[in-house]
């Protein structure tokens, strides 16, 4: 089967595409990329999504959902045109959508414990523009079973890095930083899934704080390079309360968005930080909390032969020295030595969960998501007919 992952993640920054081919089924399915492409969101649509996750109305939200939905549409039909194919031979696309709010602790309600996620991009929209069969709304299900909805690419990096020989430490940093435990046991009720706490989004919130909106991001790292570490800071930030949180634990914007990117610039400015010393300092911080994570939850279990890292952060290589320096002698490699991309594993992994949901497949990992039993996620909106 030939599909398309899409999503765009707490960056913001525009949508991933992955289009791949799959066999097999289950923990035995086996995915090839055959392309992969990043399609820019357009600057004001960035700025609404960010203002929408704090305090955006309800009117805007309906109207974003469509918007978002039509840019997915756009962006499966402009891959598989790059690809040279026609959409007659995708068979289904797997989309994301774009995270707006996700609330996975429980509050009560009515007598219940709500726990509450919301991705928007609508999968109706796709399907139309299309003609495609479209899964979507993967994380619902699994707070249904009660679970955290998060974090779910652990399904994939199973079936990609577990080696019955070497436990390995994957990480991905895109907005936040997540990382997943695989011990060299077989099978997925060993495994130990989490969010370390921010990856990207903390340092680009800085930069685009401190050049007022000229920058999106501190490109390969220069700034951070220049600056030095203030300790006094970065002790403080690494006594944040989301990182002795046991697992299970997800976060996002909610604690780490503008409402800390706003406090971390002051608390610089009371410390006279310039902007590199500062970059410098968070940047450091993304790291120390991995291997903070890893030292607290991961390295009484046994710990690991080596640290494996995709996502956007493999392209900050300060960020990546910082990484390598926190794990001290275990050595950390990108993904590209494993021939894999990167950028495109996430894209790559709703692609799969959508193979597995058609195929009937549970495709949640109850022991990273905190969820009660494994659960078929995904919401499926028939295409056209292609008769």
């Amino acid at each position: 089967m030939k599909l398309i992952g899409l999503i765009s993640g707490t960056s913001t920054d525009g949508v991933d595409a992955a289009l791949v081919e799959m066999t097999g089924g289950g923990l035995h399915s086996r995915l090839k990329l055959v392309r992969f492409a990043t399609y820019p969101y357009p600057r004001e649509l960035r700025a609404q999504l960010v203002r929408l996750t704090h305090d955006g109305r309800v009117e805007d939200l309906s109207r974003l959902n469509v918007y978002v939905g039509e840019l997915f549409a756009r962006a499966a039909i402009r891959i598989a045109k790059e690809a040279g194919l026609p959409l007659s031979r995708i068979d289904l696309i797997g989309s994301h959508g774009q995270t707006i709010c996700h609330q996975p602790e429980p509050r009560k309600m009515g007598g219940m414990k709500i726990r509450s996620t919301l991705q928007i991009g609508e999968p109706s929209i796709i399907a139309e523009r299309t003609g495609i069969t479209t899964v979507a709304d993967f994380r619902p299900r699994d707070m249904a079973a009660g679970g955290e909805g998060a974090p779910l690419t652990p399904y994939l990096h199973y079936i990609l890095f577990h080696n019955p020989r070497r436990p390995r430490l994957i990480v991905n940093i895109g907005g936040i930083s997540n990382v997943t435990y695989l011990p060299s046991a077989k099978g997925l009720s060993n495994l130990l899934a989490f969010d370390a706490g921010p990856g990207n989004m903390l340092i680009d919130g800085i930069v685009q704080h401190r050049t007022n909106g000229r920058r999106t991001m501190d490109r390969g790292g220069v700034m951070a390079r220049r600056g030095r570490v203030d300790e006094k800071l970065l002790s403080e930030l690494l006594r944040h309360p989301f990182l002795n949180q046991r697992p299970p634990k997800t976060t996002g914007r909610e604690l780490f968005g503008l409402a800390m990117i706003e406090r971390v610039v002051r608390r610089a400015k009371v410390l006279r930080l310039n902007p590199s010393d500062l970059l410098a300092t968070t940047t450091a911080f993304t790291a120390r909390a991995i291997a903070q994570a890893y030292e607290k939850f991961i390295l009484p279990k046994g710990g690991v032969d080596e640290v494996i890292v995709g996502g956007g952060g493999t392209r900050n290589p300060t960020l990546m020295q910082f990484l390598q320096e926190a794990f001290g002698p275990i050595p950390v490699f990108t993904f590209e030595k494993f021939d894999l991309d990167s950028r495109a594993l996430e894209a790559m992994a709703f692609a799969l969960f959508a193979y597995g949901t058609i195929q009937g497949e549970p495709n949640n990992v109850p022991s990273a998501t905190g969820a009660k039993r494994a659960v078929m996620m995904g919401k499926i909106v028939p295409g056209r007919s292609r008769r």
